[in-house]
């Protein structure tokens, strides 16, 4: 762990979303970087969140602009079901985003690796955001050998748990960078 927080303080990307701990706007990185390269994400994050500042906004403006903010992202799915999400928070929990596991999985559009990610990033709970990148590192770095997804779920978590903010972004970051799918450099 000491390693792995270590290399990320070092090494980590200066991404905009590292800089928050609010539930919305980590729910629209989380929701924007799923199947989006980086990249891409990066100025979308910021000119959505200029015009949709607030989970009220995103909850009360009209689809088709949420739409039109979404452009270049694809899978427009993810914005109609980001918007769901924020509605449902302002009906069901007063426009507050909930922080618990059961209670986000419950929310339209919210699956168990975002869920997870709310929790980890959002509220520095001790869950690790376990998904493809992640799962590779558990696998490959700290058992040697394939697992599944349960195990690699049960072995992230205990990782993060004294330190779970700054020990999951690393892990993603170690599995985004180093430890990858082609190449993998997962101990160096």
């Amino acid at each position: 762990r000491n390693d792995l927080t270590g290399w990320f303080a070092e090494q980590g990307r200066e991404l905009p979303w590292r800089r928050t701990r609010e539930p919305y706007r980590v729910l629209v990185s989380e929701v924007m970087l799923q199947q989006t390269q980086v990249a891409r994400v990066v100025p979308a994050y910021t000119a959505f969140l200029e015009r949709f500042p607030t989970l009220r906004d995103l909850a009360g403006a009209p689809t088709a602009a949420v739409l039109e903010q979404w452009r270049g992202l694809g899978y427009n799915r993810r914005a109609v079901n980001l918007q769901r999400t924020c509605r449902a928070v302002c009906e069901r929990h007063g426009g507050r985003m909930p922080a618990s596991l059961d209670e986000l999985l419950d929310l339209p559009g919210i699956g168990p690796y975002t869920a997870r990610a709310l929790l980890v990033f959002a509220f520095e709970q001790p869950v690790a955001a376990v998904y493809v990148n992640v799962g590779r590192v558990v696998a490959r770095a700290l058992l040697g050998r394939p697992a599944p997804p349960r195990e690699r779920q049960a072995v992230a978590d205990a990782l993060v748990a004294p330190a779970p903010w700054h020990t999951a972004q690393a892990l993603m970051e170690l599995g985004a960078r180093m430890c990858t799918a082609r190449r993998p450099a997962c101990t160096e």
